[in-house]
């Protein structure tokens, strides 16, 4: 029967700094991913994806309550319209101006004539049929008189039409695309009403 060779002094030495070796690329591998995947959810996704906010005051009762927190779909927006009745975040001062944030409902998109007569929303002279409104409107705001939406502008209404600061004013107005911040699309938090809330 013939017997093993032990390894020498040196080759022994060499097998065990492979040893060592092997977990510790392992090692800094591992951590290189965790840092990689903490940098995406810490940047990337709050600014580009998906990002949590907080409802602040009543103006979209019913639908949403003061308190709630949402997740904001920032990422589709980029790659299909807005859509009429969608509620979006938006920036009214321009992000760079102020971080105060509204978040309203679509009623107006681009391109159309919207106006406020009384209790009623016209689009393109069509009544809009819409039952988001909790309470009737008595304040059209600069909607007395049609405004035509540009080509990236539109015309957001808060549900609770009778505490909303929204488009009516002329200190929010008609809204471009560049100031909304992208779409509220759940809601998460409390836990009770977790899911839509848009219907």
């Amino acid at each position: 029967m013939r017997e093993r060779r032990r390894p020498r002094a040196d080759e022994a030495e060499e097998f065990e700094d492979e040893t060592e070796k092997r977990p510790r690329s392992g090692l800094i591998k591992e951590i290189i991913i965790i840092a990689a995947v903490f940098l995406l959810c810490l940047f990337v996704i709050p600014n580009f994806i998906m990002q949590r906010t907080i409802v602040n005051g009543d103006s979209m009762n019913e639908s949403l309550h003061d308190g709630d927190q949402l997740m904001v779909d920032k990422l589709t927006p980029h790659f299909k319209a807005y859509e009429r009745f969608d509620v979006v975040v938006f920036y009214p001062f321009g992000k760079d101006a102020s971080d105060e944030y509204y978040i309203k409902r679509v009623i107006g998109l681009p391109g159309e004539t919207v106006q406020i007569e009384g209790d009623t929303i016209y689009i393109d002279g069509e009544v809009l049929e819409e039952h988001y409104g909790k309470d009737p409107m008595t304040y059209a705001g600069i909607a007395a008189e049609p405004i035509k939406l540009g080509e990236d502008e539109f015309f957001l209404l808060g549900d609770h039409r009778e505490i909303s600061f929204d488009s009516r004013y002329e200190q929010v107005g008609v809204v471009k695309r560049s100031q909304i911040a992208g779409k509220a699309v759940i809601r998460i938090w409390p836990l009770s009403k977790f899911g839509s809330f848009n219907d």
